[in-house]
Order: C-alpha cells, then structure tokens, then sequence
C-alpha cells in the first residue's frame, strides 16, 4: 500500500469506543465481577515480580549493572518472563496466536512493532523474551514500573532534554552494533499509540545503526475494540475496564521476515524508517501516512511543514461563530491586536482577550487560549490567520500586516531569514515550524527570501498551495 497523505486517511490520534445498548449492560454485569478480580490478580502478579526484579542488579555497581549477562539474568529471567504473562493472563489474553518465526539475535538486533495501539501492546514482550525497550525516563519513577524498566535494563530517555535524546540514540548505536553481547531490543517506531487505522510515520532511532530489522505487526482481531487508548476518546481507564470486562481479549503477533537495508538506507535513517514502514502497511492493509505527534500536537508532515490536525486557528473561528461574531468584528479584533502588538507585548492573559476579540464570556476566551498555549498566556501573532480563514482579511494583506509588525524581518532588511520564517510559519499554522528548510530553499532566490517570494511559493507551488487552501 502507497504512502498516503491525504485528508481521506482516518484521523489517527482518535478512537471512540462504539457499542450497543446490550453491550454496555453486558459489560456493566462482567465488569463488576471481572474488573475487580482481574486488576487484583494482576496487581498481585505485579508485586510478585517486584522483589525479583530488584534482585537482578541489587548490590551490583555501576559498572556490573551495565553488563547484559550473568548468573542473575540467567536466575530471574525465567521467573519475570512466566510473571508477565501471568498479569496479561489475569486481564483477559488467556491465549496469544503468533504467526511467522522470530529472528535471531545476530539475524536481527531490533524488532520493529506496530501498530502501537495501547499499553497492553506490552505483551509482545512474552514471545520475544522480554526483549530490551526503549521508554521515557518518568517511567522509572513508578513503583514497580520502575523496578521492571531496572531489570530490563531499558533505555531511557527524556524527551524535553536533548542531551538525553543524544545520549539515548548512543546507548541504542552501542547496543545494536555489539554483535550479540547485548539483547535483542524491541522498539515501537511510531513513538505513540494510534487507533490502528493507519501506520503513522516511523521515528528513525531504530534505524540509526543500520542493522537488519524485524517487523512485527499486532493485531487484536475482536469483535469490541477496546484496547486503544488514544490522543482523543477513550481513556485508559475505559481501556482498561471494557478489556478486562471481555470474558477473554485476543491477539495476534506476526513475525515479518528480516528486512536488511540496502547501502542508501544504511546512511538514511528517515528513507530506511520509511521504507519499513511502508512494508509493514502493506499486509495490515492500512495507509502509510507522514502523520506525527510533536510536542503532544498530532500533526501531518508536509514540504517539511509541520500541519495541525486539530487547526487551533479553524477552532477559534468555529467558536467566534458560535458566540455570534461576524466576519466585521472579526476584522475590528485583528485592528486591536495589531494595535496591542505595536504599543506593548504580544503575549497576553485571557483576561485581555475578552476585549480584544469582543467577547462577553470569559469561558470562550479561556478555551481560545488554551488552543494556542500550554499556560496561562497566548501569544497574539499566533491568532491573526483568524482573520484569513474569516474572509475578513485576504492572506496577501495579513502577510503584509505581519511583516509591518516586524514578526519578522526583525532587522528590516527586506528578506527573511529561515529564523524568522520558522516564527513566521508557526504564526501561520498555529504550531511550533521547525523545519522550514525545503520551504526556504523553495521560495528564496539566491538566498533572498521577500514577501512576495514567499507569497508565490505559497501560491503556485503544488505542496504549499495546498497549505495555503487546506490550512490558511
């Protein structure tokens, strides 16, 4: 199945669970004798495992933790393997049907999974050995969690920090490329859980080391999908209760043949992530698609643009239309940021928002803030392209209005640089523009980049165009 990137392809990132009156009493009755007995079994189970686990690497130091092999392993190993498939047995996976044959270690250093579609996807780990993981370094604050990740000897990472971004991918270079000393280690390269409906697109920390990869797809063929926790709709807790309310949940785990790069894909992580990708949508008859999560936000990756799914600046307008504000008052608004933006800062608190926009209720200038930003103020640039999407304001005409403002081109030359067309664009599109390179490179003439360079990138080139119409 090709690559997909079209509006056709079913939103990802959301999974509303549908069922029927009978089955919501059915569920009602199974769960108030399943769920309670289930989740105290496998907490149980769990705590079992804790002392094991800990006596993996108790007393060891650094230098012995760091070592993958040794009699503990070879002593507890068995144990927490039988241990975890005693917790996934006590929620319901009374049976897993594994088709295709797992790789070897030397075969494969890596096993690829997806699609990854809930935290019960942890279950692949039975029939690969408790294959080593990659996992946020939070996880190893909670109780038990913790312990497991310890024992596993995971590889954390931290998402906010950089530095452990880099020293992540090294561990995982050094781990790969060991030749055996190290574990078979099993990666979910979509980095977040999907509703399974397509394959969105790959991180590439799998495919740094340029080893031969395994791709293993996860299925759960039931008649009531109610294992996917997602961005939006269901929660874990639903997740958790109508699983566990399931007099028993199937899976089905396929090991894919190993894929061995070619020589291009060994010195192209994102072509290597994208080739795989594609291979493992073809037998789940899903698309292969450019979507992704960043920073939380579910976007669709276009020219190098990073797309919100969720428009903060239609969702805006959706709700100044619904508190009655026409396309003239709109206008009016887009005169008092511009006028606010030039006399003093352009972050403000919700408070201001309700004289700026014209609103009467504080509730809807709340709502419009937390669109654009995470904390209590929202910076005023990242609401203009409002006023285009209105047809209040033409786009050529609010370009202009932001260049005035010096949003960019802040040195006033007359041309931007890719800086200010990073801010430019996240103005724009309501989310953070990091990579802007292939639009730079696109609009710009001998390293000059103009409005009007930029305007008639955005309107006659085939990929922008369809940012213009689509997004702005």
């Amino acid at each position: 199945m090709e690559s997909s990137n079209g509006p056709s392809c079913a939103h990802p990132f959301v999974h509303e669970l549908e069922m029927s009156r009978f089955r919501r009493i059915r569920g009602i009755i199974l769960g108030s004798i399943l769920f309670p007995l289930r989740i105290t079994l496998a907490s149980f189970f769990f705590l079992i495992m804790w002392p094991f686990a800990r006596l993996r690497l108790a007393g060891l130091s650094e230098e012995e933790r760091s070592r993958p092999r040794g009699w503990r392993r070879w002593l507890f190993h068995p144990i927490v393997l039988l241990l975890s498939r005693a917790v996934f047995f006590s929620v319901g996976f009374l049976w897993v049907r594994v088709k295709g044959r797992r790789a070897a270690l030397k075969e494969a250093p890596v096993l690829v999974v997806a699609p990854h579609s809930s935290f019960f996807d942890m279950l692949v780990l039975c029939p690969t050995q408790l294959a080593t993981v990659v996992s946020r370094s939070e996880n190893s604050n909670l109780p038990v969690i913790g312990a497991l990740l310890e024992f596993n000897q995971s590889v954390l990472v931290s998402r906010k920090d950089p530095e452990s971004r880099k020293k992540a991918a090294a561990q995982l270079n050094e781990r790969l490329t060991s030749d055996g000393y190290w574990p078979q280690m099993l990666m979910f390269p979509e980095g977040t859980t999907t509703n399974g409906a397509a394959l969105i697109k790959f991180k590439p920390g799998a495919f740094l080391a340029g080893v031969p990869v395994q791709p293993v797809l996860l299925r759960y063929p039931n008649r009531l999908d109610s294992v996917r926790w997602t961005y939006k709709g269901t929660t874990w807790l639903e997740s958790l209760w109508h699983t566990t309310s399931q007099l028993y949940t199937n899976m089905t785990i396929e090991f894919l043949p190993v894929y061995e790069p070619s020589v291009e894909e060994r010195s192209n992580p994102g072509l290597y992530a994208d080739n795989v990708q594609k291979l493992m949508a073809r037998p789940l008859e899903i698309p292969a698609t450019e979507y992704v999560m960043e920073g939380r936000v579910p976007v669709l990756k276009l020219g190098g643009l990073s797309l919100p799914l969720d428009s903060p600046a239609r969702e805006t307008l959706s709700l100044l239309r619904k508190v009655l504000l026409s396309p003239s008052t709109v206008e009016a608004a887009l005169g008092r940021m511009i006028d606010r933006c030039r006399s003093g800062p352009a972050k403000v608190r919700a408070e201001d928002l309700i004289s700026l926009l014209g609103l009467t209720d504080k509730r809807a200038a709340a709502t419009v803030c937390s669109l654009y930003s995470k904390g209590e103020t929202v910076d005023l640039r990242h609401v203009f392209s409002v006023a285009a999407l209105s047809g209040s304001v033409s786009f050529k005409s609010l370009l202009h209005k932001l260049r005035f403002l010096q949003f960019f081109d802040k040195e006033g030359r007359g041309s931007l640089s890719a800086g200010d067309l990073s801010d430019l664009m996240g103005a724009l599109l309501g989310v953070p523009q990091n990579s802007v390179a292939e639009l730079y490179a696109e609009a710009s003439n001998h390293g000059c980049l103009t409005e009007e360079h930029l305007l008639r990138a955005l309107t006659s080139h085939p990929t922008y165009q369809r940012v213009l119409n689509e997004y702005l």
